[in-house]
């Protein structure tokens, strides 16, 4: 029969699939009808009276992009994609031709956003999309695929792109949470925050949304660009006052916060768009649940917006696992278990994880028959505080913290628990690619940390350096580092707990 591991990878293989560019967008988009043609997406009809345009930007928009060309056909005039530098070339050596254009593509590609910071390059895409935007009538429709923010800096006159990103660095460097950035950002840019909409008006404008942020927030992917903002120049100002920047503002930038509101705040005024996210991490974690029925497992999704720091999500991770293990054990209902489930709860209440009932969940869990094995799926976004000089990522690190929490709750916990069972927990960046590493994540469980800590390996060592990457590779050939390549998508990341007798 297949390993755990074997298992494991299997559903993160599916997971990633099925937000694949091309199955992704052939399941959301159809184009129907010759005389009048109609564009059905998810089920709704946006007449086609005379031109299509496409324009796009991020990650995984070159291989929506290659998918949207074959569906559209000749109805598609012109497009412009905006994508990061080195994609066409990387997705080329990874033998994924299916996710380049064709080379008689209408669409034209720029590559900017080296090392996904906006620099000129992506700010020529940006202006050229700008260009075709403001220039629709409304009997055009105007497809916009998304993915991702990096590649659509265009600053709000008189503010330089250098200008902006240096703003966007100090507020980081003082502690700006990823969502107070966003708001800066969409308050002094052209085309987020609903800006490119704005732009395209009168035209229909319809979005087609890879999600890589945590609950899908339209006005939050991407900074925006199709969404009406629910923020205000106030609130920007508020964030520039929080971190002491008001005074030391360059010109140009006080120069639009005191103009007024260059763009329309009303959800009325965006009548003429529909967004839709046709990729999430949630739809992934779906589809991986679906399988892991299919091999046998008993399946539960934990959540889909995980998030906090690394080292706590571990624990969070581990404590279900023990919880698991008494239930094989025949003491999923006892006081070792009651004090776990209270661990528990109390770890989910200041993790905060958005959208998680764990007192649910745990139900959940007490219902599952107790022979069947377990898969437990959850997904989301993860943070590490970097103190070290070593290579890896969170899911490397978050695998790695799990297998050394489980290794130590084993030994404690050996005399009291007659029943064996095996473990495995997976942790991978649906992108395929974690911190500066070739690999995607990690597999772990607890027997590789007796292996290691036997051959005298200083496990607190790799973690406290954030080396995880070359822990991982000392084991059978980086047997444990999960390497998929290049997938040309992102929905954040994928956990996977299976555990079976």
């Amino acid at each position: 029969s297949m390993s755990l591991r074997e298992h494991a990878l299997s559903l993160f293989r599916t997971a990633v699939g099925t937000v694949q560019p091309a199955p992704m967008l052939k399941r959301a988009v159809k184009l129907q009808g010759d005389g009048c043609p109609q564009l059905l997406v998810k089920g709704r009809a946006f007449p086609v009276k005379r031109d299509l345009y496409l324009v796009g930007f991020g990650k995984a928009v070159l291989g929506m992009a290659a998918a949207a060309e074959e569906i559209l056909g000749d109805h598609l005039v012109r497009g412009i994609i905006n994508v990061p530098l080195g994609i066409q070339e990387s997705l080329r050596r990874a033998g994924l031709q299916e996710m380049l254009l064709k080379p008689d593509s209408k669409i034209q590609v720029i590559e900017g956003a080296k090392n996904n910071l906006p620099d000129p390059e992506a700010l020529k895409g940006a202006v050229a999309i700008q260009e075709l935007v403001e220039g629709l009538t409304a009997d055009d429709l105007l497809l916009v695929l998304i993915s991702g923010s990096a590649l659509l800096p265009a600053p709000i006159p008189p503010i330089l792109l250098e200008e902006k990103e240096k703003l966007t660095k100090t507020l980081a460097s003082r502690g700006a949470a990823i969502q107070e950035l966003n708001i800066v950002r969409k308050t002094l840019s052209l085309l987020k925050g609903g800006g490119l909409a704005w732009l395209a008006y009168p035209a229909q404008v319809v979005s087609l949304i890879l999600s890589d942020v945590i609950g899908d927030p339209l006005d939050i992917i991407a900074s925006g660009p199709t969404a009406a903002s629910s923020h205000s120049v106030q609130d920007c100002l508020q964030i520039l006052a929080k971190y002491n920047l008001l005074h030391s503002l360059p010109k140009s930038v006080e120069t639009v916060l005191s103009s007024s509101p260059s763009k329309p705040s009303a959800p009325e005024d965006y009548s003429h768009v529909c967004n839709v996210i046709i990729g999430s991490n949630m739809l992934a974690l779906d589809e991986a649940k679906r399988q892991a029925e299919g091999l046998g497992y008993a399946t539960l999704i934990l959540s889909a917006a995980i998030c906090g720091e690394v080292g706590c999500i571990a624990t969070l991770y581990c404590q279900l696992i023990r919880l698991l293990r008494l239930r094989f054990a025949g003491l999923g209902e006892g006081a070792l278990s009651d004090e776990v489930r209270r661990n528990l709860l109390q770890l989910a209440a200041e993790l905060e994880i958005p959208g998680l009932n764990l007192a649910e969940f745990l139900r959940a869990l007490r219902g599952l028959g107790p022979e069947r094995p377990v898969c437990i799926l959850a997904g989301g976004e993860t943070t590490v505080q970097l103190q070290g000089t070593g290579k890896g990522g969170r899911n490397q690190e978050l695998a790695l913290r799990v297998g050394l929490e489980l290794h130590r709750a084993q030994a404690t916990e050996v005399s009291s628990s007659p029943g064996r069972c095996e473990i495995i927990f997976l942790s991978g960046g649906t992108d395929g690619q974690d911190g500066p590493t070739e690999a995607a994540g990690a597999f772990c469980g607890p027997e590789l940390l007796s292996e290691a800590l036997q051959e005298g390996l200083d496990v607190e060592a790799f973690l406290s350096n954030n080396d995880s990457y070359s822990f991982f590779s000392q084991f059978q050939g980086g047997h444990h580092l999960l390497v998929t390549g290049l997938t040309g998508t992102n929905v954040m990341d994928i956990q996977a707990i299976l555990i079976r007798a």
